[in-house]
Protein backbone atom coordinates (compact mmCIF):
# COMPACT_ATOMS: atom_id res chain seq x y z
CA UNK A 1 0.00 0.00 0.00
CA UNK A 2 1.53 3.31 -0.95
CA UNK A 3 1.50 6.44 1.32
CA UNK A 4 -0.30 9.29 -0.08
CA UNK A 5 0.95 11.96 2.01
CA UNK A 6 2.95 14.07 0.28
CA UNK A 7 6.91 14.31 1.45
CA UNK A 8 6.87 17.70 3.63
CA UNK A 9 3.63 15.58 5.69
CA UNK A 10 5.76 12.86 6.13
CA UNK A 11 8.60 15.29 7.34
CA UNK A 12 6.28 17.10 9.58
CA UNK A 13 4.47 13.75 10.66
CA UNK A 14 0.97 15.08 11.04
CA UNK A 15 -2.22 13.31 9.92
CA UNK A 16 -4.90 13.36 8.12
CA UNK A 17 -6.40 16.00 10.54
CA UNK A 18 -3.24 17.65 11.53
CA UNK A 19 -3.23 17.81 14.69
CA UNK A 20 -3.70 14.10 16.19
CA UNK A 21 0.05 14.35 17.78
CA UNK A 22 -0.44 17.12 19.85
CA UNK A 23 -3.78 15.94 20.90
CA UNK A 24 -1.98 12.41 21.97
CA UNK A 25 0.91 14.49 23.86
CA UNK A 26 -2.03 16.70 25.46
CA UNK A 27 -3.63 13.96 26.63
CA UNK A 28 -0.78 12.41 27.96
CA UNK A 29 0.89 15.42 29.81
CA UNK A 30 -2.36 16.12 31.78
CA UNK A 31 -2.77 12.35 32.83
CA UNK A 32 0.97 12.75 33.87
CA UNK A 33 0.09 16.21 35.58
CA UNK A 34 -2.68 15.10 37.40
CA UNK A 35 -1.01 11.79 39.49
CA UNK A 36 1.06 14.16 41.43
CA UNK A 37 -1.67 16.57 42.12
CA UNK A 38 -4.42 14.22 42.77
CA UNK A 39 -2.42 12.45 45.55
CA UNK A 40 -0.91 15.40 47.23
CA UNK A 41 -4.35 16.66 47.41
CA UNK A 42 -5.91 13.56 48.51
CA UNK A 43 -3.31 13.33 51.09
CA UNK A 44 -4.08 17.06 52.09
CA UNK A 45 -7.88 16.09 52.11
CA UNK A 46 -7.43 12.85 54.42
CA UNK A 47 -5.25 15.36 57.22
CA UNK A 48 -8.89 16.97 57.37
CA UNK A 49 -11.07 14.56 58.06
CA UNK A 50 -12.95 14.83 61.19
CA UNK A 51 -12.30 18.80 60.99
CA UNK A 52 -14.84 21.64 61.66
CA UNK A 53 -16.16 23.71 58.90
CA UNK A 54 -14.16 26.58 59.73
CA UNK A 55 -11.03 24.83 60.13
CA UNK A 56 -11.36 22.96 56.58
CA UNK A 57 -12.28 26.52 55.56
CA UNK A 58 -8.64 28.24 57.13
CA UNK A 59 -6.89 25.08 55.35
CA UNK A 60 -8.09 26.03 52.20
CA UNK A 61 -6.94 29.26 52.73
CA UNK A 62 -3.95 28.17 52.38
CA UNK A 63 -2.92 29.58 48.69
CA UNK A 64 -0.47 26.10 47.90
CA UNK A 65 -3.91 24.21 48.54
CA UNK A 66 -6.36 26.39 46.91
CA UNK A 67 -3.95 26.74 43.26
CA UNK A 68 -3.23 22.89 44.13
CA UNK A 69 -7.07 22.26 44.08
CA UNK A 70 -7.29 24.99 40.66
CA UNK A 71 -5.02 23.12 39.12
CA UNK A 72 -6.22 19.64 39.29
CA UNK A 73 -9.70 20.89 38.37
CA UNK A 74 -8.76 22.86 35.19
CA UNK A 75 -6.33 19.91 33.91
CA UNK A 76 -8.51 17.43 34.84
CA UNK A 77 -11.14 19.25 32.90
CA UNK A 78 -9.45 19.93 29.90
CA UNK A 79 -8.05 16.09 29.78
CA UNK A 80 -11.90 15.10 30.17
CA UNK A 81 -12.92 17.42 27.44
CA UNK A 82 -9.76 15.62 25.32
CA UNK A 83 -10.64 11.83 25.86
CA UNK A 84 -14.63 12.70 25.13
CA UNK A 85 -13.61 14.51 21.86
CA UNK A 86 -11.68 11.35 20.36
CA UNK A 87 -15.05 8.70 21.66
CA UNK A 88 -17.59 11.74 19.91
CA UNK A 89 -14.95 11.48 16.87
CA UNK A 90 -14.88 8.01 15.97
CA UNK A 91 -17.90 7.07 16.95
CA UNK A 92 -20.53 9.75 16.24
CA UNK A 93 -20.94 9.66 12.46
CA UNK A 94 -23.39 11.69 11.48
CA UNK A 95 -21.47 15.25 10.80
CA UNK A 96 -23.73 17.86 11.96
CA UNK A 97 -24.49 15.46 15.49
CA UNK A 98 -21.03 15.68 15.92
CA UNK A 99 -20.33 19.03 15.38
CA UNK A 100 -23.09 19.60 17.98
CA UNK A 101 -21.74 17.22 20.80
CA UNK A 102 -18.27 18.15 20.14
CA UNK A 103 -19.97 22.20 20.57
CA UNK A 104 -21.40 20.60 24.33
CA UNK A 105 -18.72 18.45 25.01
CA UNK A 106 -16.47 21.70 25.04
CA UNK A 107 -19.36 24.00 27.29
CA UNK A 108 -19.89 20.96 29.12
CA UNK A 109 -15.91 21.27 30.37
CA UNK A 110 -16.29 24.97 30.55
CA UNK A 111 -18.92 24.75 32.54
CA UNK A 112 -17.72 22.16 35.34
CA UNK A 113 -14.06 23.51 35.85
CA UNK A 114 -15.39 26.96 36.27
CA UNK A 115 -18.79 25.81 38.78
CA UNK A 116 -15.34 23.70 41.06
CA UNK A 117 -13.12 26.51 40.35
CA UNK A 118 -15.37 28.94 42.29
CA UNK A 119 -15.90 26.95 44.71
CA UNK A 120 -12.40 27.08 45.61
CA UNK A 121 -12.11 30.13 45.07
CA UNK A 122 -14.54 30.73 47.85
CA UNK A 123 -13.40 28.59 50.41
CA UNK A 124 -10.41 29.74 50.04
CA UNK A 125 -10.86 33.56 49.84
CA UNK A 126 -13.46 32.98 52.60
CA UNK A 127 -16.31 33.66 50.98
Amino acid sequence: MSDLRTPRAKVRGLGAAREGTGHFIAQRVTAIAMVPLGLALIAAILSQLGAGYLSFRAFMGNPLISVGFLLLIFTGSYHMRLGMQVVIEDYVHSEGLKVLALLGNTFFAIVIAAVAGFSVLKLGLGG
